[in-house]
């Protein structure tokens, strides 16, 4: 058993696929720190922009309040067109580099003659300033450039709040404030790269921290799946994972203990069978010895008498093939069985069993000369005697033992099929039909089969170890499950209606004299 767990544990794929929990811990580091790097790019930049553009924006109100108020108090309404071109002069000049138009009714007068406004002073703007009583803006791209353009309505200075009709707008070109707020979301951009790459370092960081405890884990549970009761786990530290350590710990000591314990009652159980087996066999010799005179001497006995003589003798008889099954049983589960292999003629052997038990008319035989294995012979004649000792016990005629090979991927085989035409098993039996003491009918006063006309409950477990410690093994099949199965040309052997039966099909390596015989 413990071969075989860790067999299967070896023939598990490894799944270390590209998707494990490192790479997704670190692509989720990488991803969080990628969209926090992005969010506060984006934040800073709005802010950024907002602040420089409020700055600009109530500077160039603030100044052309100012200049304007001081400008106005020496400028005569109305005004021609000479006094509006240097009301507009005065005005840039306090105010710095900024075009300054002023309109008055029907003109108009420009600090920069040279300067085109017409495209920066929307209509919008100029009905809200002829419309309100302070400064208005707005920002505007011409072509393609950004601009700021700030308007106001000049007042009277009687205190009544009136408007005098002369109108000031001061244009503010936003391009250095639109290279500042550029240059600012390039380095926040250019910082985002380090994050990134921090945040993967930090993120291999955190996912060895975790991994290798996950990891050990895994190497131990993947031991213990093979059959290493020993497999343990460090346990450090006192968090969630320190706590599925100690519990995987735990569990695994449970286990052992419960493992010991079945093993150990395990043990005792086969040794009481074999010593129960054993002390049997010097009363069950001197039993056999009674009844066999008893049953000699029978037809000298009254009726009564006789029929008792000779119920003891197959009683008797019966009990002594129990006990040196049991024996045998035993020794398989010690391990203690050995192969004692020759190179046979199976098809010789398979004869001379059936000729023992006096089955050779009773038994269909396809048996081709020049089939030679490295057998144990005993063996090879306690399968036989067993699988159609069942056929003809349990099935119907005609019982047909065929002999033949078969070359699959794995190598060259031998089979011996042995088949009968009786009522079939029941549903369920066939996965328990190899099972110890199992009786596959509860009518049968006996179980699975041996080499008499009666079954002592382990004939067919006994057959199937002897044919794993050949290297082989036994399948049962239904007939109604196959399609020509055997070769049936005797119709007065078979009852009408569908053709029925089971089929036992023992494999065993094909081996020769000098091959590997393990």
């Amino acid at each position: 058993m413990d071969k075989d767990r860790r067999r299967a544990a070896s023939k598990r794929p490894s799944r270390r696929l590209v998707g494990g929990l490192r790479t997704r811990l670190v692509v989720t580091f990488v991803v969080v720190a990628l969209i926090s790097a992005v969010t506060a790019t984006a934040l800073a930049y709005r802010d950024a922009r907002t602040a420089v553009l409020q700055r600009t924006q109530n500077s160039a109100v603030d100044d052309l309040r100012e200049r304007v108020t001081a400008v106005a108090a020496d400028f005569d309404i109305p005004p021609d067109q000479g006094s509006l071109s240097r009301f507009a002069a005065k005005v840039s000049d306090g105010i710095g580099a900024r075009i300054v138009v002023a309109r008055y009714q029907g003109l108009t007068a420009v600090s920069d003659p040279l300067a085109e406004t017409e495209g920066r002073i929307t209509v919008e703007l100029r009905a809200a300033v002829m419309t309100g009583d302070d400064a208005k803006f707005q920002r505007v791209r011409w072509r393609g450039e950004p601009y700021l353009v700030v308007g106001m309505p000049v007042m009277y200075a009687d205190g009544d709040r009136r408007t005098s009709g002369l109108e000031v707008f001061a244009i503010t070109d936003l391009r250095a404030e639109r290279d500042d707020t550029a240059a600012l979301l390039d380095s926040v951009r250019a910082g985002t790269v380090p994050v990134v790459l921090l945040a993967a370092v930090l993120a291999l960081l955190a996912a060895g921290t975790v991994l290798r405890p996950v990891r050990k884990l895994s190497r131990a549970t993947r031991g213990l799946a093979a059959g290493d009761l020993g497999s343990r786990v460090a346990v450090t530290g006192h968090d969630e994972l320190a706590d599925l350590a100690r519990t995987f710990n735990e569990s695994v000591d449970a286990l052992q203990a419960s493992d010991a314990e079945l093993r150990e009652q395990e043990a005792k159980a086969r040794r009481f069978v074999a010593d129960v087996s054993h002390e049997l066999r010097t009363p069950l010799a001197a039993m056999t010895m009674v009844a066999t005179v008893l049953e000699e001497d029978a037809d000298q006995l009254p009726p009564d008498a006789a029929r008792a003589a000779r119920t003891v003798g197959a009683e008797t008889a019966r009990l002594s093939r129990l006990v040196e099954d049991l024996m045998e049983i035993s020794r398989f589960d010690a391990g203690a069985v050995r192969l004692n292999a020759a190179e046979t003629d199976l098809a010789d052997t398979v004869r001379a069993s059936l000729a023992l038990r006096g089955w050779t008319d009773r038994v269909r035989t396809q048996l081709p000369e020049g089939v030679r294995a490295v057998v144990d012979r005993r063996r090879i004649d306690v399968i036989v005697a067993n699988l159609v000792g069942n056929a003809l016990r349990h099935g119907a005629p005609p019982v047909t033992v065929t002999l033949g090979t078969d070359l699959a991927a794995d190598g060259e085989w031998v089979t011996l099929e042995v088949s009968d035409h009786g009522p079939g098993l029941p549903p369920g039996a066939r996965d328990r039909v190899f099972d110890r003491f199992y009786k596959a009918d509860a009518a049968r006063t006996r179980g699975a089969a041996d080499d008499s006309g009666q079954g002592s409950g382990l004939g067919t477990a006994i057959a199937l170890e002897n044919a794993r410690l050949h290297g082989g093994t036994i399948d049962v099949t239904d007939v109604t499950d196959v399609t020509d199965v055997t070769d049936v040309t005797d119709v007065a052997d078979v009852a009408d209606g569908p053709q029925r039966g089971v089929v036992f099909t023992l494999r065993l390596p094909l081996r020769r004299t000098g091959e590997d015989t393990e």
